[in-house]
């Protein structure tokens, strides 16, 4: 099996861990990726479903009692896997005593991930919470904190470069109201950030009522930006996210095309969740549309996530995020617009998805 089908195949029926003393280190619940860890495919590092009702039944499995670190499917041995260390920050409190892995967490194995503002207006209300989402969870868990203030996360950046060797940081929010959506507090924590370590940023939230903030977010320090549309057609996002699709796609668009201008052609980008219910010829054509518009459209398995409306929703079948690969990977390479070129970033860091691999 190659490189590309394996990691698609993992990351669309996940990964089973034999025992129940695993170290595995991943992130339940949360903003996203959640119920994921990351493990190291062939000399890349990956973000694998682990916790999940799907991963339970995968027939890839890893079982450390039999000493190195195999990757098995169905009970046959395939190929070796890493699992990355726990990184030297997460040891490390604040002066009031919360935990540095409370504020930010290691994604893949060099990219800091955090959400600065752990709840959402959207969240507690049926009629308006997205379907897939679990970003209180992990509040209620005790995993994480509500707000990390700007000074939290500056001094957790510079210790994540100077002790793990972080080379980017992503910070997304949850939507605190319904005129910049988070992008005042982005820009907020960005600035102390960069006071601190001069550390590659993008920022995520839901296009904000005025683009003047993208300017703002822009002079804050942030260098890339993601604005996450999730699903395309009209009548999947109003079931699937009917709070979030009050803001219609075509507002998306008018928010991308004013970012481009701000952050740069190959600098916008935005999550398409493959399996919420659009089309393979759905997905695509807005792939191509947003590629024409300078916005790398990060195409990612969605995953059903425990104790979320979703959780029993089937994961994409794992032929069909091959097929959406492919051809996405083509019009991006036609464009010659590569994940790698971006300064900071999900699409950059990939590790949640196999496009990139695509790409070549």
């Amino acid at each position: 099996m190659n490189k590309q089908r394996l990691i698609t195949e993992l990351q669309s029926q996940g990964l089973q861990f034999k025992q129940a003393s695993s170290p595995t280190v991943g992130r339940k619940a949360g903003a996203g990726p959640s119920d994921h860890r990351a493990v190291i495919v062939e000399g890349t590092t990956v973000m694998v479903p682990v916790y999940t009702a799907t991963a339970g039944k995968s027939p890839y499995s890893v079982d450390l009692d039999r000493g190195q670190a195999m990757l098995y499917q169905d009970e046959t041995p395939i190929a070796p896997i890493g699992l990355p260390e726990t990184p030297h920050f997460y040891q490390l409190t604040t002066t009031e005593g919360i935990p540095y892995w409370k504020i930010a967490l290691l994604h893949s194995h060099d990219v800091l991930a955090t959400t600065v503002l752990q709840t959402c207006l959207r969240y507690r209300d049926e009629s308006t919470a997205c379907q897939f989402c679990a970003i209180e969870k992990s509040l209620e868990a005790d995993r994480t904190i509500a707000r990390k203030t700007p000074e939290q996360l500056a001094a957790v950046a510079e210790a994540a470069v100077r002790l793990d060797g972080v080379k980017q940081m992503i910070m997304t929010t949850g939507t605190p109201n319904v005129r910049d959506r988070g992008a005042a507090y982005l820009a907020a924590c960005a600035q102390a950030i960069k006071a601190r370590v001069n550390l590659p940023l993008q920022a995520q939230c839901e296009p904000p009522d005025d683009f003047i903030w993208l300017e703002r977010m822009k002079a804050a320090g942030i260098d890339s930006l993601g604005m996450h549309l999730e699903a395309v057609d009209p009548e999947v996002r109003a079931k699937i996210m009917p709070g979030k699709a009050q803001v219609p796609v075509s507002y998306y668009y008018e928010a991308f095309a004013a970012a481009v201008q701000v952050f740069g052609w190959g600098e916008v980008s935005t999550y398409l969740l493959a399996g919420l219910g659009d089309s393979l010829e759905t997905l695509i054509m807005a792939c191509e549309k947003l590629i024409n518009m300078g916005v790398y459209p990060f195409v990612v398995p969605f995953v059903p996530i425990t104790n979320t409306p979703l959780a029993d929703h089937p994961a994409p079948d794992s032929d069909f995020m091959f097929r959406l690969y492919q051809k996405v990977g083509e019009l991006l390479k036609q464009a010659g617009m590569l994940s790698n070129n971006m300064t900071a970033g999900c699409a950059k860091c990939g590790a949640c998805s196999a496009l990139s691999t695509f790409e070549n």
